[in-house]
């Protein structure tokens, strides 16, 4: 995995730690986050102690473009303007979607050529 990454001009880094060594996965009951003042993507180091999936680097993958996606919204200028925590620039259920969709988007993109 690439330790970073360029969103809107951006870079930010990304880390992954252990569950134990960062207070915010138990506080944000998280499996990751985006702290936007630093620009770092913070990752939950999985194990077989804190996830049962058996593919971990396929969900790991999936929360690490949920995270780029929170990034993108917020160096839009987006989590600040949607308003209370309902709003759409920080709902989970859209950020989840758009992570899970976002390489079948890029593949149909691709493929019309409108990239």
């Amino acid at each position: 995995m690439k330790n970073t990454v360029n969103v809107l001009g951006t870079n930010y880094s990304i880390t992954v730690k252990a569950e134990k060594d960062d207070k915010f996965f138990k506080s944000l009951d998280c499996d990751g986050y985006v702290d936007k003042t630093s620009k770092e993507i913070v990752l939950m180091q999985l194990t077989d102690d804190n996830c049962q999936l058996k593919r971990k680097e396929v969900y790991s993958a999936k929360t690490l473009r949920h995270e780029i996606i929170h990034a993108f919204l917020f160096e839009s200028g987006l989590g600040e303007s949607s308003g209370a925590i309902e709003s759409w620039a920080t709902n989970e259920e859209m950020v989840d979607w758009i992570a899970y969709q976002a390489p079948k988007l890029f593949k149909a993109f691709k493929e019309t050529g409108c990239l």
